[in-house]
Parts: C-alpha cells; sequence; structure tokens
C-alpha cells in the first residue's frame, strides 16, 4: 500500500471504531502464530502513552497491523526516534501518524511549569515549543501544535526517517485524538507522490 492508501485504511478503521462497528479481526491465536516469523505492520503511529489512547482501538487493527511507538506527550525523544528509525529502516511503512489527543496530561503539564523532577522536565522540554509557539494555555490548541513540531523535528533530528521522507518512501502526518468522540482529526493533508 502506498501512504494514501494507508491513510484511507486508518480513516476507515476511526470511523468503525466512533461508530462501534469494529471488526475486531486479526485478534486470535491464527493470527499470532502467523506473525512468529516476522511483522509487516502497514503504518507508524507515535502516540501518547496515556491509557484512554490505543491506537490499535482507534484504528480498529489487528495484530502486527501498526508498529506503535507511545510515550507521553507523543515527543520525538533519543528513544522514540531510534525505534521509529528501526521501522522505516527495516519494515518500511509509507506512512507515519504523531498523534496527540485532548487534554494531553503531559501538555497539561508543561503548560504548569514547575520543576517536576529531572525526568519529566526532560521529556516535558520536547513540548516547550508548541507552548511558546502556540503563546498561550489552551491546552489541546498546544497539542495539534506539538504534533505538528514532532512531525518536521522527525525529519530534520533524523537522517534515517529525513531520508525516507525526502525520497518519497515515507510520508509524516500529525493527527489529533478526541477523546469523547474516539475520532482521529488528521491536521494534513498528505502531499501528492
Amino acid at each position: 500500500m502506498n501512504s494514501q492508501e494507508v491513510l484511507a485504511r486508518l480513516k476507515a478503521g476511526n470511523e468503525r471504531f466512533v461508530s462501534d462497528k469494529l471488526d475486531g479481526k486479526l485478534q486470535d491465536s491464527s493470527r499470532r502464530d502467523s506473525l512468529t516469523g516476522g511483522q509487516e505492520p502497514y503504518a507508524i503511529i507515535l502516540s501518547c502513552a496515556d491509557s484512554r489512547v490505543v491506537p490499535e482501538f482507534c484504528f480498529d487493527a489487528g495484530l502486527g497491523e501498526l508498529f506503535v511507538v507511545r510515550v507521553a506527550g507523543n515527543v520525538a525523544n533519543t528513544s522514540s526516534i531510534g525505534s521509529i528509525e528501526y521501522a522505516v529502516a527495516n519494515i518500511g511503512c509509507p506512512l507515519l501518524v504523531v498523534m496527540g489527543h485532548q487534554n494531553c496530561g503531559a501538555v497539561m503539564a508543561a503548560i504548569g511549569g514547575g520543576d517536576n523532577g529531572y525526568n519529566i522536565n526532560h521529556l516535558l522540554a520536547h513540548v516547550t515549543p508548541a507552548l511558546a509557539a502556540c503563546g498561550g494555555d489552551d491546552v489541546n490548541a498546544v497539542v495539534k501544535k506539538n504534533a505538528e513540531l514532532t512531525v518536521a523535528a522527525l525529519s530534520s533530528r533524523s537522517t534515517i526517517i529525513g531520508d525516507a521522507v525526502a525520497a518519497g518512501k515515507l510520508q509524516v502526518v500529525p493527527a489529533y485524538y478526541e477523546l469523547g468522540s474516539g475520532r482521529v482529526e488528521f491536521l494534513t493533508d498528505l502531499r501528492e507522490t
């Protein structure tokens, strides 16, 4: 599948999730058995670690269909970038979605400021550019801006990701998940390839 087809598949899965008409396929023992020799996911999702945001559910995907990297605030830190690089270099997924979500606790912590300890402060430092760009404390505006800035950061901070994007092998798009409805809003369109 190309990136447009993958995006259409994600949107269709999200529509099933929103309307409570899940396929629930590819989640049984025969699927597990079929994956013991390797994986071929069709998309990479960088998402928040929030327990309310489960990409496999949001997109009605089965085992082995999505390569999911979850970290608070869906930030592009060294570990999340390294995980994504692995998927880009070794699996060849044509689409990477950076998905923030409504009322993200990490973003709220960044807005609140203060000393949250070394590790959390380090994590929240990745959100501060979005906070500065928004110039306010509207958590959901910052969440969306953070997803958009993370898209750019992935290409600029990783030669593997940047080269795949430049070669037209990978497209990276920001998205926003609404907790109540379950709807995923894609914040930019894919460029034509």
